[in-house]
């Protein structure tokens, strides 16, 4: 598990990112390697994201991700407060389809995952929240009334049980599919779940929703998630005496 130094990464790069961009200038070091599979395009063809990894020997791997023009120019890392003593995943990556904004799905453990989101300036982008957006759900989440009798570490938002968020499918097509009519970019829409760990028993969730307004940057649960949100609720069976 890295996410205490994910987090810390995280207020790193607030740090980093404006100096980082004459350093990064070069592109990937050689000492990093193309995963080629993993590679990511914008919707209107002038950026796409990369990713490049080195072993790490004990230590497992450590991943950079990097953004570029179509002719491969302008290389801007988008992750320079993770250095090289952190072991990391692969990631997924999902652009709006007005190309402004980028969502990194970064697993964080077995079942653990977050959200970053990312702002576009040219061809450099920038952290477009103060915290991961996984942790901003999770904090929106456990100020509903959905999360009653749930309970959560305050320090550690990841002490829950294999707490997961997802980018629920459907950004780079403004979420047709589920017939919202919703303005072009302007939401992402996020699942949470996390299960049950120690002794006491209590409720969960599997893949409650809501939504993120990428204009005011608050979170919201549309009327049409109540179906879903109900169902997503869980609890633990009655125990006998």
């Amino acid at each position: 598990m890295f996410d205490h130094r994910f987090r810390a990464a995280w207020t790193l790069l607030w740090l980093c990112v404006t100096t980082a961009t004459t350093a990064n200038a070069a592109g990937p070091r050689a000492s990093f390697k193309l995963n080629a599979e993993d590679t990511f395009t914008s919707p209107d063809q002038t950026l796409r994201v990369e990713q490049y990894s080195k072993e790490l020997k004990d230590q497992g791997v450590l991943y950079q991700f990097w953004s570029f023009d179509s002719d491969h120019r302008h290389p801007f890392l988008l992750n320079p407060g993770e250095g090289d003593d952190l072991a990391g995943y692969a990631a997924g990556f999902r652009f709006s389809p007005d190309s402004r904004w980028l969502v990194r799905m970064q697993k964080l453990g077995a079942g653990y995952q977050t959200l970053f989101l990312y702002r576009r300036k040219g061809y450099q982008f920038s952290p477009a929240t103060t915290k991961p957006l996984g942790d901003l759900a999770w904090d929106y989440f456990f100020g509903t009334p959905a999360s009653e009798g749930m309970h959560r570490d305050l320090g550690d938002p990841y002490a829950l049980g294999h707490a997961f968020v997802g980018l629920v499918k459907g950004m780079e097509e403004n979420y047709a599919w589920m017939d919202q009519h919703w303005p072009d970019s302007r939401y992402i829409v996020i699942s949470l779940s996390f299960d049950t760990q120690g002794e006491k028993p209590a409720p969960w969730i599997e893949g409650w929703r809501c939504v993120y307004d990428l204009k005011t940057g608050a979170f919201s649960v549309p009327p049409d998630f109540a179906e879903n949100n109900e169902k997503a609720i869980k609890n633990p069976p009655p125990q006998s005496n």
